[in-house]
């Protein structure tokens, strides 16, 4: 029997409803518990994330050296350019969009509180068809 059963990714920020809002609409996803300072939602992946109200939080500065990194997650995507315009158009930023080289491409953002994030195709495993 495993001893932790489930993780959830939290997030600390002023406003949690609106945080939530912006990840409920990027993955999709339903809210699962809400109170005066977290919101949780789960995603149709069963990926759960937390935002946690904290009035005195400094988002990460990333890529500047400053705060750099606290955290960041990592999204596996199909599309780049189409997840990219759903960020924007949510109130996300991008942060570094330059493609990678190598066999995954990403490219870097932020939520609108300034976590950042990263999209990341992944090359397909399945057979090609035809």
């Amino acid at each position: 029997m495993a001893l932790v059963r489930a993780a959830v990714v939290v997030l600390d920020c002023a406003e949690p409803e609106k945080l939530a809002a912006f990840y409920k609409e990027l993955l999709g996803a339903e809210e699962i518990v809400a109170t005066a300072n977290r919101v949780e939602i789960k995603g149709v992946d069963g990926m759960r994330m937390a935002f946690r109200r904290d009035m005195n939080v400094t988002p990460p500065s990333w890529p500047r050296p400053e705060d750099s990194f606290q955290a960041h997650i990592d999204f596996h995507v199909d599309d780049l350019d189409e997840v990219e315009l759903r960020v924007i158009g949510l109130g996300g930023r991008a942060l570094d969009t330059r493609d990678a080289a190598g066999p995954y491409e990403e490219r870097g953002y932020s939520d609108p509180a300034g976590h950042s994030f990263t999209l990341r195709r992944t090359p397909s495993t399945a057979p090609k068809q035809g």
